[in-house]
């Protein structure tokens, strides 16, 4: 593939095309001085909900206990990350009116993937003790599941790992961090390396598969690999932990493991089971 070295303005660029015309993920625009930037834009997944037929209060139920579960004082980054995973993974059990039965408000439609609402917006400034801006922030019915740093060919997608590391920490924007799933970091020459929220820089993986075509540019091939709809959603699944305590099972939304996915663990599980 030719016509490395290209600015990161370029790739980013052609990034967002490629998510938007060859992914069909809806482009939120660029949000460098939007107020308010969330983990969870709540107006588009209310309007992503009321699409799936949930009453308001039903809605303002589930995102009180998103909200609340993602925003816990009492928890660390990674306790929140977990419990957020509950609700995507399992739904938000809701009880609008004593005496009604308990009803559950699914976050993520599992079982069809193209039913969800898969946008990206671009340069997300967040608002802490730092400011911080993430390159390209992934949302999935307004959760914001998958945060990915660009960097030019020269430069090395270590520094792009490290970039979204820091922005982990308490003193910059750790609670962004609580909805997050994939941690991605890439450029033209290295490809793309991903992981979890916390996954120390020598953790970080590596997506094998049609390694001989290079039609493309690395970064876009495993970006459109890994991030096609029903791929994102799987992965969901396939790569999280098993080790979840008190984590329910439900079957009847799981979708199957798809082939070629040979990891049971996130990159987070392998930095535990090292200590």
């Amino acid at each position: 593939m030719t016509s490395l070295g290209q600015p990161e303005r370029a790739t980013q660029d052609r990034v967002i095309n490629l998510f938007r015309d060859e992914l069909d993920y809806r482009y939120l625009g660029d949000w460098s001085d939007r107020d308010g930037n969330s983990n969870i834009e709540e107006s588009l997944l209310s309007a992503w909900l009321n699409k799936c037929g949930y009453m308001p209060m039903q809605i303002n139920a589930a995102l009180h206990k998103l909200r609340s579960e993602a925003g816990n004082h009492s928890r660390a980054l990674y306790g929140n990350n977990q419990a957020v995973y509950n609700l995507l993974r399992y739904g938000v059990p809701v009880k609008i009116e004593a005496g009604k039965v308990t009803e559950t408000v699914h976050l993520i439609d599992w079982r069809e993937p193209e039913q969800n609402d898969f946008a990206i917006a671009e340069e997300v400034t967040l608002k802490g003790n730092r400011e911080r801006r993430p390159d390209i922030v992934l949302y999935v019915n307004g959760i914001a599941i998958g945060v990915l740093e660009l960097k030019n060919s020269r430069v090395s997608i270590g520094d792009g790992i490290r970039q979204n590391l820091s922005n982990q920490q308490p003193e910059f924007n750790a609670w962004f961090f609580c909805t997050v799933q994939f941690i991605f970091a890439g450029n033209d020459s290295e490809g793309l390396r991903y992981g979890a929220i916390e996954t120390p820089e020598k953790f970080f993986l590596k997506w094998k598969e049609d390694e001989a075509d290079n039609s493309l540019f690395k970064l876009d091939k495993y970006l459109y690999k890994m991030c096609r709809k029903d791929r994102l959603i799987e992965l969901m699944v396939t790569t999280r932990p098993r080790r979840l305590s008190g984590r329910r099972r439900d079957c009847s939304r799981r979708p199957p493991t798809p082939p070629g996915i040979r990891f049971r663990t996130t990159a987070v599980h392998v930095k535990r089971m090292s200590r």
